[in-house]
């Protein structure tokens, strides 16, 4: 006698899997045309996923998506091993209604992501190679550093004046400050006590291992700039004013393919170098420039085009007849854009 597994045959049939990803679980939705099939809790093992599908679908196309989000893209990789066909999906992309906005739960959440993938209504994200994701990461993580220093040094700032300690004359000039007899003068302060101390020469010594940091970082990202992968090119966009070695790398390791995105809007958009608009009937409105898109690449962008214009003459007549129009941080935008 067969057994109900061996009856069982969706060859043909698409099962769509909505996937609300969290840290110690799963919750799951499965779809089959217009039924919601089962809504579960399930352990973050694609093995037990995959086992589910083959032994309650076996044959089947299944067709699977999951926002982006902490996880990164280690499960949509895992899936395609196993033969589950899955997309990454911006949360911000998933057609949502206003109950499911006002009582949001996991549930209704990997419920709306299998019906919005079963409608044809979601558009995965680019997913980059475990390699280049690597790469990202290690320009990210020479960017969060500098983050991390210049708080060190602000809270640093905050306590020299919260006590009224005042500056030697040759730091009196901000440029000098946080070179290497800056850092020396900050080690021999003495406030009034030993907690104060402390206090301070905590901070000074978080701020030097930042900049250590920041200096290790700066050469591994140099060392990966020479690669062949990057060199030319590398090589080619330091010679645009306004882009140096570390804004060069942060574009290419951001961006991977330029090629993935098919005119300049659909690339300004990805980077976030479109306004706002709401239009209704007669009426439009044009806003500031939308939060969303990559924060790195716009932020990197912005500051090589406020360097670009001083060095770039053509660059700086049109950041003037922009300006006649338009406040100047609008139209660093547009050369930003150019």
């Amino acid at each position: 006698m067969l057994s109900n597994n061996q009856e069982l045959n969706f060859s043909g049939e698409n099962i769509y899997v909505g996937i609300d990803v969290h840290k110690k679980s799963w919750k799951v939705t499965i779809q089959v045309d217009e039924l919601v099939y089962k809504t579960f809790s399930q352990d973050p093992k694609v093995k037990i996923l995959e086992s589910y599908l083959n032994k309650n679908f076996p044959n089947a196309s299944y067709q699977c998506a999951y926002e982006a989000g902490f996880s990164g893209f280690w499960l949509q990789q895992e899936l395609e091993k196993v033969g589950i066909n899955c997309i990454v999906v911006n949360p911000a992309d998933i057609p949502t209604t206003d109950k499911e906005k006002k009582q949001k739960t996991d549930a209704r959440d990997s419920r709306k992501i299998a019906r919005s993938l079963k409608n044809g209504e979601l558009e995965g994200i680019y997913i980059p190679a475990v390699e280049e994701l690597e790469d990202r990461h290690l320009v990210r993580t020479r960017s969060t550093l500098a983050r991390d220093f210049s708080r060190e040094k602000n809270r640093i700032k905050s306590i020299l004046n919260f006590y009224g300690v005042t500056y030697p004359e040759q730091f009196r000039d901000e440029n000098k400050h946080w070179s290497k007899g800056f850092m020396n003068w900050l080690n021999k302060i003495e406030l009034n006590t030993a907690n104060g101390n402390y206090s301070l020469q905590t901070h000074v010594a978080n701020s030097l291992y930042f900049r250590e940091k920041i200096l290790d970082s700066t050469r591994q990202i140099r060392q990966l700039s020479r690669t062949e992968k990057y060199a030319k090119i590398v090589s080619l966009l330091c010679t645009i004013p306004g882009i140096g070695l570390l804004t060069a790398m942060t574009i290419l390791t951001e961006l991977h393919k330029i090629e993935r995105f098919e005119n300049l809007d659909k690339l300004c958009s990805y980077i976030g170098f479109i306004p706002n608009t709401h239009s209704t009937g007669e009426k439009e409105k044009v806003g500031k420039i939308t939060n969303r898109g990559n924060k790195y690449l716009k932020n990197v962008l912005i500051e090589a085009s406020w360097v670009a214009i001083r060095n770039d003459p053509a660059l700086l007549i049109v950041f003037k007849k922009l300006c006649k129009v338009m406040e100047s941080n609008k139209a660093i935008i547009r050369i930003a854009k150019k």
